[in-house]
């Protein structure tokens, strides 16, 4: 008797196991990777599924029921994505299938019958390997024949590709990388944060490989070209898949490389259960499928230090090491009125007044809007919003205000402290920023980049471009002046990482200089300054890693925290193995939350506890919370985040 083994799709963690089916002769050709449908309990309700394996062994000495139908004949589950997924859920105290809905989109059945009607290719077309430029010849090569692990330093600066299109430098060496692996007759897989790096690379990568051999993965893509990205990474030829996080559980059988960019971005850590960060994800994938794996950036987090410490990352950084010449100006004053206005030091000024004569110079600042919050006139009271206590902001001049939050507008604003109706502006934003530069600096153009306003490149006109972190354009050429405002209001935030995101922000701006041009670090000193000017991330890594290390902070040790019903966290909190600390338990409406920490070596004990007793309360009968309603899915008894940053952010 042939027995499937399959995962059944199902958000309940009890049927986080894989339940056997017999498969009868009526139902032809089952094989792992598949979609099927099966029944789940009574009264013929159906289920999809994947098939996991195929055996002869039963697990379940009872009477088995029957596959009901193979969905589609395509094994859209690869072993490798399972075996990634099963691994990084475990280690989240997770369910396989909260991952598998990342790595394998919804069947698309128009897409796939066209991809089965036509044959796949067998191979890529021969091409050229490319020379990773910037670093020894032979180095990074020796390090990706090894199958090596390394934390590479990038040159910063951009580089203009064929088609004339400006990229980062980084983006050149990760094409170079992967093209490289490509011509070996095996895959890459590039994760990048977000699509302004998908654009950089796909620009390199264009010229580089085959057009048939690159492969996107991207959230932002319809969900047709999502399949279709699939069902070409199922494929034997090799291919370089790029993309987001996602992108990580793309499958590829012969992987030879895997990098992720610039792996302290947030954007990097999945916002849905089970939380996994695609650095860690690609930590598991390396060790499972022997692949090299490179893990890139102008700054370094500490999560890659601690690994570069244990040895177990090497470290490779450009032969010809050139960085931009960086200028504190902690100590400096504004003594031009006009710069004063803008919030710039008089020498900062003088640098953007010259640097416009030859081309574009970028200002980036802390926030988008106008005025990022706003303030009672009379009293000082924060502004709210009525409908869901959101911050009040002002998203241009003279606009209504609006809620940060739930986007409400505010037109009758009241304070309920003094009762006054008048506001006064609190902070400053990037249009505020542009107004100010604006008087400033009469008759330069200026351009907007934040999160509502998307520009990728400008050109190598004079042009002043304020832009938030993280929205900041490439420039032809390269920016000849780049000042860092609100520095002192981004290091004043209250997080555990706030050194590393302020280098990260700083650094990955001034990368985009040009060689010859000058980047001024407004009103910020010590460690990090030192760091900017000396373009040594590491050290700043290594004391941020040792100050972590005297405290038990991560990430020298691991935290999780438990989210739930009050006695189901204590009773939680009651089962878990003597190696986990329990630093604390508070409560809030109506629900606990505990935290915990652990060193690396508990982190196995301490998923497979917490997991256990999630099961055990997902499958109890309880009475419906009050307030919620009495049919449908009612909140979960337990919730586990592991490697949650929440306790230590703002």
């Amino acid at each position: 008797m042939r027995i499937a083994r399959v995962l059944v799709d199902s958000p309940l963690p009890q049927l986080d196991r894989l339940l056997d089916y017999r498969i009868p002769e009526l139902v032809e050709g089952v094989e792992p990777g598949q979609r099927v449908s099966v029944p789940l309990r009574s009264a013929g309700r159906l289920a999809t599924g994947f098939v996991v394996e195929i055996t002869q062994q039963r697990e379940y000495p009872g009477p088995l029921s029957d596959v009901a139908a193979v969905v589609s004949p395509v094994r859209v589950l690869a072993p490798e994505v399972w075996n990634l997924a099963r691994a990084v859920a475990d280690r989240a105290a997770g369910s396989a299938n909260d991952v598998l809905r990342l790595a394998v989109p919804k069947r698309q059945a128009r897409v796939e019958k066209t991809w089965l009607a036509r044959e796949a290719d067998a191979a890529v077309a021969p091409f050229e390997a490319p020379t990773v430029t910037d670093y020894a010849p032979a180095e990074l090569e020796t390090a990706l024949a090894d199958r090596r692990r390394i934390a590479l330093g990038v040159r910063p600066g951009v580089t203009r590709t064929e088609n004339g299109q400006w990229v980062g430098r980084w983006a050149r060496t990760l094409g170079q990388l992967a093209a490289r692996t490509l011509a070996t007759g095996e895959s890459a897989i590039i994760v990048v944060p977000d699509h302004r790096d998908q654009e950089q690379l796909a620009a390199v990568l264009a010229e580089l490989v085959p057009p048939e051999a690159l492969v996107r993965a991207d959230a932002r893509q319809s969900d047709p070209e999502r399949y279709r990205g699939l069902l070409r990474a199922l494929e034997p030829a090799p291919a370089v898949i790029v993309g987001s996080r996602s992108a990580i559980y793309a499958p590829a059988s012969k992987l030879g490389l895997i990098a992720v960019w610039n792996d302290g971005d947030p954007l990097l850590g999945e916002p849905l259960a089970p939380y996994i960060h695609a650095r860690d994800a690609a930590l598991v994938r390396q060790e499972q499928q022997r692949c090299a794996l490179v893990l890139a950036g102008h700054t370094r987090s500490t999560e890659v230090q601690r690994l570069v410490e244990v040895g177990w990352l090497g470290e490779i950084a450009p032969e010809r090491p050139r960085h931009p010449r960086v200028v504190p100006t902690a100590n400096m004053a504004a003594n031009d009125g006009l710069a004063a206005q803008a919030r710039i030091p008089s020498f900062a000024w003088k640098q953007a007044r010259a640097a416009l004569e030859e081309g574009p110079v970028l200002v980036q600042v802390a926030r988008p809007g106008y005025a990022p919050g706003l303030r009672c006139q009379d009293c000082g009271t924060a502004a709210r919003c009525r409908s869901c206590a959101g911050p009040l902001r002002e998203r241009s001049a003279g606009a209504v205000p609006s809620c940060t939050w739930c986007g409400a507008l505010e037109t009758s604003w009241r304070c309920p402290n003094c009762e006054s109706t008048r506001l006064r502006r609190s902070g400053v934003g990037a249009g505020r920023t542009a107004d100010e530069l604006g008087r400033a600096f009469p008759g330069v153009r200026i351009i907007i980049a934040d999160g509502e306003r998307t520009v990728l490149e400008v050109d190598e006109r004079p042009t002043l471009v304020i832009a938030t972190r993280g929205a900041e354009p490439i420039a032809a050429g390269g920016y000849r002046a780049v000042l860092l405002l609100d520095g002192e209001r981004m290091i004043a935030r209250e997080s555990l990482r706030v050194a590393e995101d302020c280098a990260r922000w700083w650094a990955d701006a001034a990368a985009l200089a040009a060689d010859d041009g000058v980047v001024v670090l407004v009103g910020v000193g010590g460690a990090l300054a030192s760091a900017m000017v000396t373009w040594r991330f590491d050290t700043l890594a290594s004391a941020e890693l040792s100050d972590r290390r005297d405290l038990r902070f991560p990430p020298a040790v691991r935290m999780a925290t438990l989210d739930g019903f009050p006695d189901v966290v204590a009773a939680a909190v009651a089962e878990l193995p003597p190696t986990v600390d329990v630093l604390g338990v508070t409560e809030h409406d109506g629900r606990s939350r505990a935290l915990l920490r652990f060193d690396y070596a508990a982190g196995a004990a301490a998923a497979q506890a917490v997991r256990a007793e999630i099961i055990r309360h997902a499958t109890r009968r309880r009475k419906p919370v009050p307030g919620s309603p009495r049919r449908g899915r009612q909140p979960l008894p337990l919730r586990a985040r592991f490697d949650d940053p929440e306790p230590f952010e703002e």
